[in-house]
């Protein structure tokens, strides 16, 4: 079953690639520039905001003539990468067709895409079929449909007879950024620059919550600290994050496991789930024993957490 499983997420990997070029091929590319004259307007972002989601960040959306402009505050790798711009490609064609409802397109016959951090870049130009005419739909920024729901996994077909990794020696030492303790695969690399998150500053809360959004999840905001409910599918799940501060020893305390205990289960929700950039004590092994509804993604397990997507 795992071989078959694999052979299937290659050949959804395939169909998204083979989707890309197919794209890449209709769209009449013009040269791209490597600056913008003038940043564009950089627009306040709620990364719980309806319209986040699968769906890359808009920093600004102007139309100057035939053209229409498209910021998005994403992160760039350095050297650029392909398939990330022809997914932010495929998103500007998205934004404009929303953006057409209140604004008159009829005499755009370019889109003009921006992208990156500080000065945003122009990663590219494509020509409209027709002046207001826009081309179907692509699939979006989909990872439901090359990977299974990782969350799903940690919740069900769990054999509570395996004692899953906690960290036995805590350092002393103050803990670094875990991006830097991570292999990040390319594909997953990509969803988190398309949702505004640069792998190369990852934070762990802020990783897991992304890539809750990159599955399709509704969060929001239970107005408590550090506390959400994601949604999907009719499930619900009460998260808390505990996200490791300069100064703060570097393992999960007792007093915040049993504020995250009482605080699930009173919310309704019917799984929790405690997210932490700190290293689990043992006790979370037990708890997860007794709680099948319960999980624990701490430092020492988000390295799992990535490769459970098999992604490349």
């Amino acid at each position: 079953m795992a071989e078959v499983g694999a052979i299937l997420i290659a050949i959804g990997a395939l169909g998204l690639v083979v989707y890309l070029w197919s794209r890449s091929r209709q769209r009449a590319r013009e040269p791209q520039a490597t600056g913008r004259a003038g940043a564009a307007a950089t627009a306040g972002l709620d990364p719980f905001a309806a319209e986040i989601g699968r769906r890359a960040r808009v920093a600004g959306f102007h139309v100057k003539g035939t053209e229409a402009e498209v910021t998005f505050d994403v992160p760039l790798p350095e050297g650029g990468d392909e398939v990330l711009t022809d997914l932010l490609m495929d998103e500007a064609v998205e934004v404009l067709r929303e953006k057409r409802h209140a604004l008159p397109i009829d005499d755009v016959t370019h889109i003009v895409v921006y992208a990156g951090r500080g000065e945003p870049q122009m990663i590219g130009r494509s020509k409209l079929p027709s002046p207001g005419e826009l081309p179907p739909p692509g699939p979006g920024l989909d990872f439901a449909q090359i990977a299974r729901d990782p969350f799903a996994q940690h919740f069900e077909g769990v054999d509570h007879s395996v004692a899953y990794e906690t960290k036995v020696d805590v350092p002393a030492d103050e803990l670094g950024p875990i991006g830097a303790e991570l292999k990040i695969p390319a594909g997953l690399g990509r969803g988190l620059r398309a949702t505004g998150v640069d792998p190369e500053e990852l934070e762990a809360t802020e990783f897991v919550l992304s890539v809750l959004r990159m599955f399709g999840y509704a969060v929001s905001d239970l107005g408590e600290p550090n506390s959400y409910l994601a949604a999907k599918g009719g499930a619900t799940t009460f998260i808390r994050t505990d996200p490791h501060q300069s100064g703060e020893h570097p393992e999960l305390s007792e007093s915040a496991i049993r504020r995250f205990l009482a605080d699930y289960g009173s919310s309704g929700a019917e799984r929790g789930m405690l997210i932490s950039g700190k290293y689990a004590p043992f006790m979370v092994h037990e708890i997860e024993s007794r709680q099948p509804k319960v999980r624990f993604i701490t430092r020492e397990r988000v390295q799992g957490f990535i490769d459970s997507m098999a992604l490349g």
